[in-house]
């Protein structure tokens, strides 16, 4: 089916209606809706847990049905400042405030609204007047907190930032990495073209397929045989940059649940050793269960209990991928209510956090050895500045700069990510 914008207060990313789908409100997706949202905003969930327990609410759900649920809540998070604005509301929001914003929604969107008492004396005009008159500034118009486009326009100018906020406002993408240890991009390409899955190739992404419509992949027995993992294409980026090769002894040392460990273990061929390092035992817990899925058998999990867990492998690995923690400014297609749950002195935490990470973890390598250190922030402050802080260190000193990479979402397409290249001096 074809997604068209249907007028011209659906100017917005994500303000889109399939045509052939009857543009009615539905009470009990819409109570299911206003439920989560109540969770999100006052509650401090998170978008993606709230929205997966809401899908579950009720089986009798058809596609069209979870869709709405699911596209509804991310869209009234993204919008969320631009949305209370109209609504004329403000925190905390009672269950009537959370029905006058969703009202904004549906107006904006082009539901007739319904006779529920709910949408009594809805200003439909005023609504789409004050639209019209909020989105001619931008911290309205791309919903964002004065704090975070100020900072923005300090750390990448007035442009640049204004087109990357546009782009982080489009729905993500769905992207696949085929796991070559089971398969090759062709046959999957094949085996989902006969689940009706259409996906498409990219030159500059070896390993990526990307949906040409959103699909539930998870419940393909493709996913649940591990020939593929969903990882966005600007991610898939960092395993090559790292130059891994079957053999070596490689240290993930932010590994998480193991998106990134899982595309070095494909790279290196399931040859040699790879150490994925986490503080937390219950995400390494789920990368011992995708890996098992994926057919990676030279993952050894290791959770970082002290500073000796690090000691002990001092100076031994001949790669160290650092996926350093990090504000997230550059996956908030992804995250929409990291905008509303970021504060500036979090920022200012993390980049002290991770200057102490890349002057512990670099000691990893070995002489000749490669270090990636790597955000998913667009912020220089995060990246290029940590770099070039490092590189004066004591330990610093030892490195070289190779090469980095920016990658922009309104360049690319995808999310905002850095990468850099260092190489470990030969003793």
């Amino acid at each position: 089916m074809k997604i068209k914008p249907i007028n011209l207060y659906l100017c917005l990313p994500n303000y889109r209606n399939d045509l052939n789908y009857k543009m009615r409100l539905h009470r009990n997706l819409v109570f299911t809706t206003i439920d989560s949202l109540m969770a999100i905003f006052n509650e401090g969930e998170y978008a993606d847990k709230v929205v997966a327990r809401a899908l579950k609410k009720d089986k009798r759900w058809g596609s069209h049905d979870r869709k709405f649920v699911a596209e509804t809540i991310y869209e009234i998070v993204r919008w969320k400042r631009l949305y209370v604005e109209i609504a004329e509301v403000k925190e905390p929001f009672d269950r009537d405030k959370i029905w006058r914003i969703f009202a904004v929604w549906a107006v904006l969107r082009g539901y007739n609204l319904p006779d529920w008492k709910y949408f009594e004396e809805t200003p439909v005009r005023r609504i789409k007047g004050k639209f019209d008159e909020l989105t001619k500034t931008r911290k309205f118009k791309e919903s964002i907190p004065d704090w975070m486009d100020e900072l923005g326009v300090k750390e990448l100018g007035e442009e640049i930032w204004t087109k990357e906020l546009a782009a982080q406002n489009d729905q993500a993408k769905v992207i696949l990495r085929v796991n070559k240890l089971k398969t090759t991009k062709e046959k999957l390409r094949a085996l989902l073209m006969d689940l009706n899955i259409e996906t498409e190739f990219h030159n500059d992404y070896p390993d990526a397929l990307i949906l040409t419509e959103r699909a539930n992949v998870f419940l393909t027995d493709a996913f649940k045989e591990g020939f593929f993992e969903v990882q966005d294409a600007s991610s898939q980026l960092v395993a090559y940059f790292l130059d891994v090769k079957p053999g070596m002894r490689v240290v993930d040392t932010c590994a998480g649940a193991g998106g990134k460990t899982l595309h070095l273990a494909s790279l290196m061929e399931n040859k040699g050793q790879l150490i994925a390092m986490d503080l937390y035992e219950s995400k390494l817990k789920q990368l011992k269960i995708r890996a098992k899925r994926n057919g990676a058998f030279n993952i050894e999990p290791r959770v970082i209990e002290s500073t000796k867990t690090i000691k002990k492998l001092h100076e031994k690995a001949d790669r160290v991928l650092i996926d350093a923690p990090c504000s997230g400014l550059g996956v908030l297609k992804r995250n929409p209510d990291s905008k509303w749950k970021l504060q500036p002195e979090f920022i200012e935490n993390i980049k002290k956090i991770q200057a102490e990470v890349l002057e512990n973890y670099s000691k990893i390598v070995k002489s000749g050895g490669k270090l990636v250190y790597a955000t998913c922030s667009v912020l220089p402050s995060e990246n290029q500045e940590q770099i070039k802080h490092f590189l004066s260190t004591e330990i610093g000193k030892e490195f070289t700069f190779v090469q980095d990479r920016k990658v922009l979402a309104h360049e690319s397409g995808f999310d905002g990510f850095y990468m850099a290249l260092l190489e470990r001096k030969n003793k």
